[in-house]
């Protein structure tokens, strides 16, 4: 799979780990690392490390508290913005057990192994994973769900949230939106994802489906709040070391 816009494997690679580190929970790690951060992103092309310097700056503005109480309000509540990939894809559907699964099984094949507390489709979790030296692996898992991230960049540049810098720098590694996805984007936008598992088409390649329909497995981690109304509109860790106490 070619390097994505032109970016050398280091540079993406570097770049992953720092979208993870800033699309975890804000916590006070984060103030002991911005310096690191901010230098990792000022090495990087500029449509790949000027969105992440941006958020940055707003990032010393803020409090830790108000940091995390901005988090909540935009990931856990809102579902059109939900960090949890599959979500796009198959919604709260028994498709989506599967398509968890197979991210599981792509870490597990790696030599890696989430806690019981973390969901694999988390979009922090997965650049983890593929910054910490599975970047094909990772990419592919990516690209599979183009559309949603596309939908959630969107999503945040119009509501002004802070965090669409993090989507610009994260849809900037990947190859541009072909004529498919962008039928996808524009679908979800208008319909939002599956409800049910019967008679919907994914938003995924073909070749990408489950084949069997299971009962959804346990998470241990709380997804986004499913009250809500959906509305359209820096060097890598070693591998089998994902670090994943940024996130909640």
């Amino acid at each position: 799979m070619k390097a994505a816009r032109g970016l050398d494997p280091a540079a993406r690679a570097a770049a992953w780990q720092v979208q993870s580190l800033l699309l975890g929970y804000p916590d006070e790690s984060l103030r002991r690392t911005m310096d690191l951060l901010g230098t990792v992103a000022a090495t990087l092309p500029s449509p790949v490390g000027a969105p992440l310097t941006r958020f940055l700056s707003h990032v010393r503005t803020r409090s830790v508290f108000e940091l995390a109480a901005d988090y909540v309000a935009t990931f856990d509540h809102r579902k059109r913005f939900s960090p949890y990939l599959t979500y796009f894809a198959y919604g709260d559907t028994r498709k989506r057990g599967v398509a968890l699964l197979r991210f599981k099984q792509a870490y597990r094949e790696a030599g890696l192994k989430l806690s019981d507390e973390e969901l694999p489709d988390h979009l922090s979790v997965v650049l983890e994973f593929a910054a910490s030296g599975n970047a094909e692996t990772g990419l592919r898992l990516l690209i599979e769900h183009r559309a949603g991230l596309e939908v959630m960049r969107r999503g945040l540049r119009d509501s002004g949230s802070p965090w669409a810098d993090i989507l610009e720098s994260v849809t900037a590694t990947l190859p541009a939106l072909a004529g498919s996805e962008e039928d996808a984007v524009a679908r979800l936008i208008a319909e939002g994802p599956p409800e049910e598992a019967v008679g919907l088409a994914p938003f995924t390649p073909p070749q990408y489906l489950p084949d069997p329909v299971v009962a959804r497995p346990g998470t241990g981690r709380a997804g986004p709040d499913t009250s809500s109304v959906y509305s359209g509109s820096p060097a890598p860790p070693e591998a089998g070391q994902m670090n994943t106490e940024a996130r909640r």
